[in-house]
Formats: structure tokens, sequence, C-alpha cells
């Protein structure tokens, strides 16, 4: 009976989990390597979903692990960690994803930003491996559009080289954010700890300046996107609604950082949030919106495959994810 009945301690290591192995029918190889504390790299971090006649998948880019400490401006360290736990999280540091959007939609393939690139921190970068393991080719994107200018929404769009990495693609911009980081005068003024950031925007957009397309809020700008003006983060930052027959989602871009802590508290700003209050206004206004409409959304930084849906909570609101499938 006890050979029948092992203990969980035994299945898990030494000859238990060598007998699990060969009793699931799995290559041996593969137990002791993760007994030793082996690295294991998880599947390829793609995923497919529907809105309408639209596919969107979710390009995973890794992640950057943050002290938490200083992360959120407006609220007690004290409040931010108990947040941190009641959401079963980490209460030092907070490991902050990625997720990009491929859209396939009448026979063409558009990106909403393209994550870190080779520019981020060595946790991230992983995006173009998932976009391929997807089963797309950088050659095929035929529109790349940019919610905003931060580091790890452009940086992708270049090797490291300066190579541009979607050769057939027309890019599109938010006007306001191009405004804002194009200038040379606000680039001269800005504090030393932003006149990076500036750099980097022209190291990206210098070379195809004269080609770039730039567009407003409340404007369709390709066929079932339209762009909603989310200033605030960062002064042109946009999120964007798409709609096909019945179905309707709201990209959020970065109109909160982590779900658990900014949508479960609205009102607090992130250190990333170039104008707080405004951020807030935006949020609030935003997440009002979506749960009144029962719309699906997606962030860039929320847990993989980063979307769901919004419901209210007191006087913040909650992510309720999706349920994953199999099948679209």
């Amino acid at each position: 009976m006890h050979a029948l009945n092992p203990s969980r301690r035994t299945l898990l290591t030494g000859a238990g989990a060598l007998a699990v192995a060969a009793t699931l029918d799995i290559p041996a190889g593969i137990a002791p390597a993760h007994a030793q504390g082996a690295p294991v790299n998880q599947a390829p971090g793609f995923y497919r979903y529907k809105v309408g006649d639209i596919t969107l998948t979710a390009i995973n880019d890794g992640f950057a692990r943050r002290p938490l400490e200083g992360f959120v401006r407006n609220a007690e360290f004290a409040e931010v960690k108990k947040a941190m736990e009641q959401a079963f999280l980490p209460p030092d540091a907070l490991n902050i994803t990625f997720t990009t959007l491929a859209i396939e939609h009448g026979g063409k393939l558009t990106l909403i930003d393209t994550g870190n690139g080779e520019l981020g921190a060595p946790t991230s970068g992983t995006w173009q491996a998932n976009f391929k393991a997807a089963g797309f080719d950088p050659k095929n994107v035929s529109t790349v559009v940019f919610s905003h200018f931060h580091g790890d929404h452009i940086n992708g769009f270049r090797a490291k080289d300066g190579t541009a990495l979607f050769p057939n693609a027309e890019v599109m911009v938010p006007a306001a954010e191009w405004a804002f980081w194009m200038d040379d005068a606000k680039m001269s003024a800005a504090p030393e700890a932003m006149k990076g950031a500036f750099a980097g925007v022209r190291r990206v957009f210098a070379p195809i300046a004269k080609d770039v397309k730039q567009f407003e809020g409340g404007k369709e700008i390709l066929p079932g996107i339209t762009a909603i003006a989310a200033p605030g983060h960062t002064p042109g930052h946009t999120a964007f609604a798409v709609a096909s027959g019945s179905g309707k989602l709201m990209i959020m871009s970065d109109v909160t950082n982590h779900p658990s802590l900014f949508v479960r508290n609205p009102d607090w700003s992130a250190v990333f949030d170039m104008d707080g209050p405004q951020a807030v206004t935006t949020r609030r206004r935003m997440l009002d919106m979506v749960s009144a409409d029962r719309m699906q959304v997606a962030f860039y930084h929320a847990p993989f495959p980063a979307t769901g849906h919004i419901a209210k909570s007191g006087n913040g609101f909650e992510l309720v994810p999706v349920q994953w499938t199999p099948a679209i």
C-alpha cells in the first residue's frame, strides 16, 4: 500500500521524482534538473483573443524589478505595503511586467507599442522571441502605433545599433506626445534626470521624423481602432478603443501601473506619472467608463496576459482577469 501511495515529500525528491517522471512518460532528465534548481524557462509568452472579427495577441516582454519604497508618490509607504500584502505580493519590491499587443484585422498586422528592445532590465527583452514564437514576422508589420514615448514602449522599435526592426511599417504617434518630446526647448529645459528620456525618443524617431504620422484623440486612426486622449502619465499619453461587431476593448496603455496598486487605489500616483493629479483624473474617468460599459480592458503593466474587466469596489476598482482559454 505504501508503494502505491507515496508521500508528497517522496514524490518531490530524489528517486520519487524519477519514478513520477517515468509514470507520466516525462523524459527522465527533466526531473533531476528541476530538483537541482536549474533555471526553468516558461513557455513562450503570447496569448490570443478576439474582439469581434479582430484578433489580438498579447506579447510579453519580461519584467523589471523595482524597489517598492518611493514607487507611489502620494501614499504612505505602510499603506502601499498593506496593498501589496492584500494582493499576495512581496512587501519590498514590485515586478513590473510589460505586455504589448499585435492586432490582426483586414489582412493587416498592427502593433501597439514595441517593448524595451535591448535597452531594458536584464529580465526584459523577451519581446522579439515571443513575437516570432507567436508566428509573426517583423517584415509583415504594416503599422506601429505608439501610446506614448517612455522607453519601455518605444525602444523595441530599433535594435541597439539603431537598425529599424519593422522595415515595412508606417509609424503613428499621438500629436501631443510628439510636440512635447521632440521640442528642443523642452529638452534643454528638462531636469538632468529626464534628458536621457528625450535622447531616447530622438534615437527612435529622428531617423524617420519626416514620415511619422501624428494623430489626435477622439479619432479612428485605423479601422476599428480609435485613439482616446489619456494625459497625465505623459502629456500625450493615449489609450485605444478597439471595436468590431458587438465586441469592444479598451487598451488602457499606462493609465495604471500594476492593477493591485492603482486599480484598487486609483487616487494613487506612480513615480512615472509626469503630472500626478492629471493622471489620477484620467485614471478615474477611464476606469469609471470601462466599468460602466463592461468593456474588456488590456493594460501594459498588468500580470500576463494583461486583460480582463473592471469592477467597482468601494472607492476603487478591481481587475477581474479573463478566464484563460485554449481556443479563440
